[in-house]
């Protein structure tokens, strides 16, 4: 590893884990919280079945390890220095531009040579190394780490989403670090007072739970889609409720429900009968979906809710929070997106990989509410709304260059073009 980068780890965040934290906590809530430390959510080991490298690096997209907190006070100091790193990189001339070329482990390319002086120049690479064409198991690694601080899948493969990444200039990287210093300055004020919160980095499409500056738990999300971003906001979480109703938001009856409800009266189908959506006039009085006239202006004044069931969006859990945008954050019927390493393809509202982990937390406070409940509200399909006995407060935040503690320098992409840099750094 290049001395230059001041202690620079690129894996070492995933390292971090919550089984060391001892929470402070009140003595009603004592009990239900150490129970928390040693229970396993998620798919666990067991056995010597052997999976592939695509389900592997899925399952790895669905469950990050926990690593270290986006919005630790500690991360302003180490993005000054962040900042002053890559300055010294930008005088000395950035790094070279990669050619439109993939390679896998094992191969020899042209290409490679140059992913050598790309990855020097950042630090995940020593300089003055080998200078061999082909992508050997010491480069790989190497890659993997670069893949994994730019929240990409670490494949260890030089792949298109990787060059593109790769190509981001130094310029701009150093750009997004000051653009971010501003942010993150700002932002930890507020949670450096926090004994927990819920964070939700947008560009990262990623959830923390944090306590006592500690992740406790880091999930994998959706996020809103490029022309219908997730808002940045802050508030409290102050209520769940379990297998919820369904009430459409004001963007998803305009820009989903009533197009298809359109396309499907014109192939003499009912949208609302297939999927169970029922439709309310003005006066909240259930209307009769074969007497919708979908190409009239009236169904725009109505409103629509989906029961609670398998079919449902919200999955078994909603999690609400005061806004002004009708944004909340929810479970789903399906994790196919969970896997996969680009994740806005919501309308905005935050969907959550492992829900169940999150709503066992944010519940640590009220009395009965343990982790047998939570899974028995998703096996048996009860309706139930939840206080929570303390609110936890909570911020979607908008951060896509960052430092850590430990001197690692963490990348995300510029995901709604906020950042003022070239648009690759938004594509990869």
């Amino acid at each position: 590893m290049a001395t230059s980068m001041q202690g620079f780890r690129p894996t070492s965040w995933l390292r971090a884990g919550a089984a060391s934290l001892g929470l402070v906590l009140s003595a009603g809530a004592a009990s239900a919280m150490d129970d928390f430390w040693t229970l396993q959510f998620g798919p666990t080991g067991g056995g010597n079945s052997v999976v592939s490298e695509r389900q592997a690096l899925r399952e790895l997209e669905r469950n990050p390890e926990p690593g270290l907190p986006t919005l630790s006070p500690a991360n302003v100091k180490a993005t000054r220095e962040a900042i002053q790193r890559y300055t010294e990189i930008v005088q000395a001339g950035g790094w070279p531009t990669l050619p439109d070329e993939q390679v896998k482990p094992g191969e020899q390319s042209f290409a490679v040579v140059m992913l050598r002086d790309r990855l020097a120049a950042s630090g995940e690479l020593a300089a003055g190394g080998s200078r061999s064409d082909v992508l050997d198991s010491s480069l790989v690694e190497a890659l993997k780490a670069y893949q994994s601080t730019n929240g990409l899948t670490p494949n260890g493969r030089l792949d298109r989403p990787t060059i593109a990444a790769l190509n981001v200039s130094a310029e701009d990287r150093l750009k997004q670090l000051k653009t971010n210093l501003s942010r993150l300055s700002t932002l930890t004020q507020t949670t450096k007072s926090h004994r927990r919160y819920v964070v939700v980095n947008v560009p990262s499409a990623q959830v923390e739970a944090v306590a006592l500056n500690r992740v406790i738990s880091r999930h994998t999300a959706v996020v809103g889609m490029k022309d219908r971003p997730t808002p940045i906001l802050r508030s409290n979480i102050y209520e769940m409720n379990f297998n919820p109703i369904w009430r459409l938001p004001p963007t998803v009856i305009r820009e989903d429900l009533i197009p298809q409800a359109r396309a499907a009266q014109a192939k003499g189908e009912n949208l609302l009968v297939k999927t169970g959506i029922n439709a309310y006039d003005g006066n909240g009085r259930k209307l009769d979906p074969a007497k919708i006239d979908w190409s009239s202006a009236a169904p725009r004044g109505y409103s629509y809710r989906q029961p609670a069931g398998k079919d449902n969006p919200l999955g078994f859990v909603k999690i609400n929070f005061a806004n002004s945008e009708s944004v909340y954050m929810h479970d789903s019927p399906t994790d196919g997106l969970f896997g996969q390493n680009i994740r806005a393809a919501s309308s905005g509202c935050i969907r959550v990989h492992n829900i169940e982990r999150l709503a066992y937390w944010l519940l640590g406070q009220n009395d009965g509410w343990d982790q047998a409940r939570v899974e028995k509200m998703k096996e048996t399909g009860e309706r139930a709304d939840v206080r929570l006995a303390s609110q936890v407060p909570l911020h979607f935040v908008y951060i896509t260059a960052w430092a850590t503690e430990d001197g690692t320098i963490q990348f995300r992409r510029d995901l709604y073009n906020r950042d003022g840099v070239a648009e690759i750094a938004t594509s990869y």
